[in-house]
């Protein structure tokens, strides 16, 4: 999708300041926000003279100049904005945002810009390698001085310029001659303007631009998991097809690595416009993950207030993703009525309760998984239903597992079709050695063995493909194998710190624009509170929209995750993400140097207890699992010093898990 408006700058100056705005005006139809258009007018033809000033003076300085190009209203899909103007100045990248009524230069100008010019860094084609400067143009300011990059600096995207309508020129030239130094040859204009560009959106903003009405796989393209999405959401939709045109039952395991985009596809099937019925989703997504629920539910509501000034988004976003234990207890209620959805979407079906936490939770005696089928086989018609399988990220008792899916439909449900990725039945280690028929029987059902339910290239952290496997080895005790992963990610920073102090100002350092940075820590971790880390369950549930507001509330705001003054939990992060996290270790999870092991505890009362069940261990190994994937960009892990005058605190432990993480290839800072 190209900029509204491209040419070099001798052919801007000679192009009449109405025909730029009017080939602005004719190109942005319709974009989905509802916009004040005299504003929007007004401010474009603010930004021409500005630009056409600034512009009259590079040509005069140097004739050479005018064959850099501008580009004006170029799109940037992540944010699905738009950045007012790009100057391609010979090899240097200019991103400019501009606010052509403010009298002063603001913090939340240079982050949007910032931002801008992060995405371009990241996930655009022509810009890889580039050297990239954000201006922020508040008209109105005072001048501000040049600003110089500090000795050292590596990073492409260099520290945000801040000019005015009178000084634009002059700090652009300042700025060509500073970042001009590290630049390579010059860049065309048309490629770079049609240049591919891959973003990888996050769980929130996917969510966002799927209830906008756009595909996720045109926002989710990152090489090889844009391919693999596209194929996994295809099959999808052609299964879906086919059991409506044959009036089938078919129940879909679809798997995938952590953070490949499982909930992703999911999402992108439940709402694609060529499955809609009568103008509504034919099926609905299904999560048992509360805090998710609530938090995509809530970024849907504010997107839709944003983008229409209307309120209602709080309703029809419960269309969109809903708890699956409230769907239960509405189908439930209704013993001998379908569903109104054909499709369901389940999240995590791994997770899913089993016999005896159901009865606990709803007085059901059979599993929830026999629950859902029970109620989707109502349908007289049709019906599928999609099993989204991970491994590794079971953190709670009463979960049935894959297997119990298996089990069910062999035993209860025979004449439905079983369509599942191959990896679900051999026990990939992307199911964590876990199978859907664990004696390897399926009985008379129908199996139909689909490649594309399975997804293999990570999407979560863009910078770095081997993290989760580095993360495997970590929690395995292999040392050697962890050392020799993160000296092959060094796109990607991990970094401890035996400080809380240090953390922070090391997430606040890499944490740039709009990115979000963020503290994250066990559940049990529950002597983290004399370092001013409130985990026990009082807290978390008793603030029941305080995790809304820390991973939606922007940077500035006192609530957001970026203050680094709250922890989520594994509860409140799973199937989210940061872009950079600070893994807070508690005393619940400790290397114990002597046996070459890890130590598994639970709090009580006032002293520590042995974990000794072997599922009780493994939901605590799967909650550092879920803590240390969190991170889209960069980890830095907090080991805490100890204290040897508190017995629920030894140093022994933390210094034993220090050393241990430092012979996992970590460098200390």
């Amino acid at each position: 999708m190209p900029a509204y408006y491209r040419a070099i700058l001798h052919d801007f100056l000679a192009d009449d300041p109405k025909k730029v705005l009017g080939i602005l005006t004719a190109s942005s139809g319709d974009s989905g926000f509802a916009e004040l258009k005299h504003r929007q007018t007004k401010a474009w033809r603010r930004e021409i003279e500005m630009l056409r000033a600034a512009a009259c003076s590079l040509v005069a300085e140097a004739h050479e100049y005018g064959q850099w190009t501008l580009l004006l209203e170029y799109p940037i899909l992540r944010r699905r904005g738009r950045v007012d103007a790009v100057m391609l100045a010979a090899g240097v990248i200019f991103c400019i945002e501009f606010k052509t009524e403010d009298k002063k230069h603001s913090r939340q100008t240079d982050q949007q810009v910032e931002d801008y010019a992060l995405d371009l860094r990241d996930f655009h084609e022509q810009s890889r390698g580039r050297q990239i400067v954000p201006f922020a143009v508040s008209a109105k300011a005072a001048t501000a001085p040049p600003v110089l990059t500090p000795g050292g600096w590596t990073d492409a995207v260099r520290p945000v310029w801040r000019a005015n309508g009178a000084d634009l020129a002059a700090h652009l030239s300042s700025a060509f001659h500073e970042a001009g130094i590290m630049a390579g040859s010059a860049i065309d204009g048309a490629a770079w303007d049609l240049s591919a560009y891959r973003p990888v959106p996050t769980m929130v903003e996917a969510a966002e631009a799927l209830f906008a009405g756009h595909n996720v796989c045109e926002i989710a393209h990152s090489h090889a998991g844009a391919i693999n999405l596209s194929l996994t959401s295809e099959k999808l939709v052609e299964i879906i097809t086919l059991a409506q045109r044959e009036q089938l039952r078919v129940a879909c395991f679809v798997t995938g690595i952590p953070g490949a985009g499982k909930t992703l596809a999911g999402l992108n099937v439940v709402h694609n416009p060529a499955l809609r019925q009568e103008g509504r989703p034919p099926g609905v997504f299904l999560s048992g993950n509360g805090p998710l629920v609530k938090i995509v539910s809530a970024a849907i509501a504010r997107d839709f207030k944003r983008r229409t000034l209307a309120q209602g988004g709080e309703r029809t976003a419960s269309t969109f993703i809903q708890n699956v234990h409230s769907f239960v207890r509405d189908a439930m209620d209704k013993p001998d009525k379908p569903p109104a959805e054909n499709v369901v979407v389940f999240d995590e079906a791994q997770r899913a309760w089993d016999a005896a936490q159901n009865a606990k939770k709803t007085g059901q005696e059979i599993s929830e998984p026999q629950t859902m089928l029970s109620i989707m086989d109502r349908h007289q018609d049709w019906a599928v239903l999609v099993a989204l399988v991970g491994g590794g990220q079971e953190i709670h008792n009463g979960e049935a597992g894959l297997a119990e899916w298996g089990r069910t439909l062999r035993d209860k449900f025979p004449h439905w079709r079983v369509a599942v990725s191959p990896k679900a039945l051999a026990g990939d280690t992307s199911v964590a050695g876990h199978r859907l028929f664990e004696d390897g029987g399926a009985g008379a059902l129908r199996i139909q063995e689909e490649s594309a339910l399975h997804l293999e290239v990570c999407l979560r952290s863009f910078r770095a493909r081997r993290v989760s496997e580095w993360v495997d080895a970590v929690l395995n005790g292999s040392a050697e194998k962890a050392s020799r992963i993160a000296a092959e990610v060094r796109e990607f920073p991990i970094a401890f710190t035996r400080s809380l102090a240090t953390a922070r100002w090391w997430l606040q350092t890499h944490t740039r624009g709009l990115r979000r940075c963020g503290l994250v820590a066990s559940s049990g971790a529950v002597r983290l509170r004399p370092y001013g880390l409130e985990l026990s369950s009082g807290f978390r549930q008793g603030n029941r929209d305080l995790y809304i507001h820390w991973f939606l509330a922007p940077p500035t705001d006192i609530r957001s995750s970026n203050q680094l003054e709250v922890a989520a939990s594994e509860f409140e992060c799973q199937g989210l993400e940061l872009d950079w996290v600070g893994v807070c270790w508690g005393g619940d999870f400790t290397f114990d140097q002597p046996e070459g092991g890890w130590s598994f505890r639970c709090f009580s009362g006032s002293r520590w207890g042995q974990v000794n069940k072997e599922v009780d261990r493994r939901y605590l190994l799967n909650t550092y699992r879920v803590l240390l994937t969190r991170a889209r960009e960069g980890l830095v892990i907090w080991v805490p010093s100890g204290d040897a005058m508190d017995l629920t605190r030894p140093p022994s432990w933390f210094d034993a898990t220090a050393s241990y993480l430092k012979r996992c290839g970590l460098s200390e800072v």
